[in-house]
């Protein structure tokens, strides 16, 4: 369906101004096309001269390309990934010769590596290599002057690329060198063929550097463009051709790239009907799982196979860790808490904290991050795009030098036992979003890691789908002879999957217990309204809670007075009347309906009252329709004292 764009009538006073500027620009490109004598311009082209020229300028140009390779990628990714002092000196040094006049650059040149220049002499008496009046002057020219394209181009590129790509990579075992080549340079492709399409236009047309540095000598040093300088002397007809020429050249390498200067990566889109026909599919294929010593599920000959779990975090975070193998921990806290930033102190890969972290008998704190075997899945999963789920899948086996048939088989094994064997061969934007996250779950297990690290791994899937894929996680979790750390904001993902949960605060430990331990005496507000229970904090006094947010709350339990307590209300346990109740509830207040959300078979009630906090209350939609519970409707709230339960802080 086509966008809809509101149409208006621009002003005058911008129209005139942007229609001149444009004529201006477009006037000397029809007055070549206009003077070009078209009877004679292949005689003119084909001239030997002409000829000779051209042939000097594509290798000139060429060369001038792939040196702007090999230098100007490097440097690219430096100024996108590193942060360094001159950061901003370096950025301006490779942006100088696309605003310096060129003339200006060739003198530069030839005072930096002429006869008489700084390296010049240095570089005659060693390698007999003398770079000014000779081609290779020619080809330093153009590089000088035409590598700002490349690089300002590629950075782009990898400014728009996130770097849990290339993170995830690392932690599946690839080396930072391995990471460039197979994951980040495939993923800016874009940018940087845009970037080396105008880097050799521009070194095809390279002028007035060439002549100051190099000179304009024939069959040595005169290129095109100063062919074209030549015959405006003694033939203007001939000079007008060869410029239709180059004029051609460069409006065929902007017409090809269309605009993207950047070359921001950008994730595929789905294709219509891709995600309904993959989950049309059925759950397997049939084929037998291959029998073979790194088996899904089963430790390798090689490995003890049981990694406990020791980390002292320093820094923003603030913690001791400790977990015995096959242990899952369900991580969780508000925003701002920390369980990011552990995640990725314990990958080794943020300097706001510091892990210093064992594995079984290994202390593998000084490893970089590829030699930690500790895998991660963020919350995107992160599967690289431009390889099928078959080969993100061997990633990290083919990174730990695993031959590719034995990878392939293996992956193959592992995404047959997670149900998306049949879905090998589809590239990640052909996937669903389960399926996709069962794609990431099976390349990180593959690579047998002692850690095991999921950032919110079912956050963005339907309620469905999650609780398919949360079915897939706690059965491979029970097999798995290392740590998993799995941060969540899910109440049931925290009670279902893990044997402890970890509770966060400002970096640090606030609790950390079973989860029906944290589920009956949560020690957050945070975390008690996360597991659907009313918490009122509050100070404790001789007749019950003195709490925060105003008011009093009447308990059969009693704490020393001055108390610092968290009280735990059940939904359930709260009671909703049109009326003021009678008998013996301890605890009543008027309030009014908010919100009325409906939780499985019964309705969470939200009732705001004057006299006490938010109070959410949970009834049968019978009730609700008995009461003529609504939106705004006047009500009153009880709560029985024995159905409180303090939790001292």
């Amino acid at each position: 369906m086509s966008r809809l764009r509101t149409r208006t009538r621009p002003p005058v006073a911008l129209v005139l101004p942007a229609l001149l500027a444009v004529a201006f620009l477009l006037l000397p490109l029809i007055g070549i096309l206009t003077r070009t004598r078209w009877s004679e311009l292949g005689a003119h082209l084909g001239s030997p001269g002409v000829v000779q020229a051209l042939r000097l300028s594509l290798m000139v140009s060429f060369w001038a390309l792939g040196l702007s390779l090999l230098l100007g990628v490097p440097l690219a990714w430096l100024l996108a990934r590193v942060e360094f002092r001159g950061k901003a000196f370096v950025r301006s040094l490779v942006l100088l010769p696309m605003v310096l006049p060129p003339t200006v650059g060739g003198v530069a040149l030839l005072l930096g590596f002429g006869r008489r220049g700084l390296l010049g002499p240095w570089l005659e008496g060693t390698f007999g290599v003398t770079l000014p009046f000779h081609t290779s002057g020619a080809v330093v020219a153009a590089t000088f002057v035409a590598m700002p394209f490349l690089v300002i181009s590629l950075e782009g590129a990898l400014g728009g690329l996130r770097q849990s790509y290339e993170e995830t990579a690392g932690s599946l075992g690839a080396s930072p060198v391995r990471v460039f080549f197979t994951v980040t340079l495939p993923m800016v492709a874009p940018g940087l063929i845009a970037g080396a399409a105008l880097t050799w236009a521009r070194a095809l047309g390279e002028f007035g550097a060439t002549i100051t540095f190099a000179g304009n000598l024939p069959g040595t040093t005169q290129t095109l463009p100063l062919q074209v300088y030549l015959l405006l002397q003694d033939q203007p007809e001939a000079a007008t051709s060869v410029s239709l020429l180059l004029l051609v050249i460069a409006m065929a390498v902007l017409i090809a790239l269309r605009g993207r200067w950047t070359g921001t990566p950008a994730p595929a889109a789905h294709g219509p009907g891709e995600t309904q026909a993959a989950e049309a599919q059925p759950a397997t294929d049939g084929r037998p799982v291959p029998a073979h010593s790194g088996e899904p599920g089963k430790p390798a000959a090689d490995d003890a196979g049981h990694w406990p779990l020791h980390a002292t975090v320093t820094g923003f975070n603030r913690l001791t860790l400790d977990a015995g193998p096959g242990t899952t921990i369900a991580v969780v806290g508000e925003n701002g808490a920390g369980k990011t930033t552990l995640l990725r102190a314990l990958l080794g890969l943020t300097p706001r904290a510091h892990a210093e972290l064992r594995l079984g008998d290994t202390d593998v704190t000084a490893l970089p991050p590829h030699k930690r075997q500790v895998a991660w899945v963020p919350q995107d999963g992160a599967l690289f795009p431009h390889l099928s789920a078959l080969a993100n899948t061997a990633y990290g086996l083919r990174a730990r030098r695993v031959p590719r048939a034995e990878a392939r088989r293996e992956a193959q094994a592992w995404l047959d036992r997670l149900g998306v064997g049949h879905l090998a061969q589809r590239r990640p934007a052909q996937l669903s979003g389960g399926q996709a996250q069962r794609v990431a779950l099976a390349r990180a297990l593959a690579t047998r890691p002692r850690l095991l690290l999921l950032d919110e791994p079912l956050a963005a899937l339907d309620q469905t789908t999650r609780a398919r894929v949360r079915h897939t996680l706690r059965t491979h979790l029970a097999g798995f002879g290392g740590v998993c750390l799995i941060v969540t904001h899910d109440p049931v993902e925290a009670v279902s999957l893990a044997d402890r949960v970890l509770v966060l605060a400002d970096g640090q430990t606030l609790q950390d217990a079973p989860p029906a331990e944290v589920s009956r005496h949560p020690r957050s507000p945070w975390v008690a309204r996360m597991l659907g229970r009313n918490a009122w904090p509050g100070t404790a006094s001789t007749d019950g809670l003195t709490l925060a947010a105003g008011g009093r709350l009447v308990v059969a339990e009693t704490l020393p007075e001055g108390s610092q307590a968290l009280a735990i209300i059940a939904p359930e346990a709260v009671s909703v009347h049109r009326g003021r109740p009678g008998g013996s509830p301890r605890n009543v207040w008027p309030g009014t309906v908010r919100e009325i959300t409906a939780v499985g078979s019964r309705l969470r009630v939200l009732v705001a009252s004057a006299e006490a906090p938010d109070l959410v209350a949970e009834i049968t939609p019978g009730a609700a329709a008995e009461l003529g519970i609504v939106d705004g409707a006047e009500v009153w709230t009880s709560v029985k004292a024995t159905e409180v339960t303090l939790v001292r802080l």
